[in-house]
């Protein structure tokens, strides 16, 4: 897998049903720590809302899933966000639906369609983008030729994470998966250059 789709900022969706506000909030994560922190925040944010429901989706492949319903009655609320994600084809995202009570239950579908809908409109505000998956690597080369490694660096429009320049240098860079190994390949044909995968 070369690249995946995810959304570019947050975005924000909202469904109202008999008295009921549901607010979907949709934002970009890569990691489980910045999804702790996201529901959080919205915790924080919303200290009055009777639950704070949330699914996110981790990873260019997209294994890495988790939903809770905090509190909803079961498979109503994060499973139905989960399945709004999961049909746009969107990963390394999170959908937080923050709900106050209207005073009228809504009931197993309700929630569900409240939910699923609530996520669906965030993600109809977004911005959609295809990501390329980038593979870290450190290359180390001799100061003489680091122009050389600096030009096909630039031409290939590669990521530099950081550069540490000493008679050995060191280059932290990030390369597009679909062109990692034309990159190494031009990398380690300069005399003295040796690439390391992170």
């Amino acid at each position: 897998m070369d690249s995946f789709i995810t959304i570019e900022s947050l975005a924000e969706g909202v469904f109202k049903d008999r008295g009921s506000k549901f607010l979907a909030f949709a934002i970009p994560c890569g990691t489980e720590d910045k999804a702790k922190q996201i529901v959080a925040g919205y915790r924080e944010e919303h200290p009055s809302a009777v639950h704070h429901c949330y699914a996110y989706r981790l990873g260019a492949d997209g294994k890495n899933q988790r939903f809770s319903d905090d509190g909803e009655p079961g498979g109503t609320a994060g499973r139905p966000i989960m399945g709004t994600i999961l049909s746009a084809d969107l990963t390394n995202i999170i959908i937080v639906v923050v709900r106050y009570y209207g005073g009228t239950p809504l009931g197993v579908p309700g929630l569900i369609n409240a939910y699923k809908t609530a996520a669906a409109e965030a993600i109809a505000a977004a911005t959609i983008l295809e990501k390329q998956v980038e593979v870290a690597y450190t290359v180390t080369f001799g100061y003489a030729i680091q122009g050389e490694v600096m030009r096909i660096l630039k031409v290939k429009g590669i990521t530099l994470l950081g550069l540490h320049m000493e008679e050995v240098c060191t280059a932290s860079v990030s390369i597009p998966k679909a062109q990692a190994a034309e990159v190494v390949e031009r990398l380690t044909g300069l005399q003295g250059v040796v690439v390391t995968k992170n």
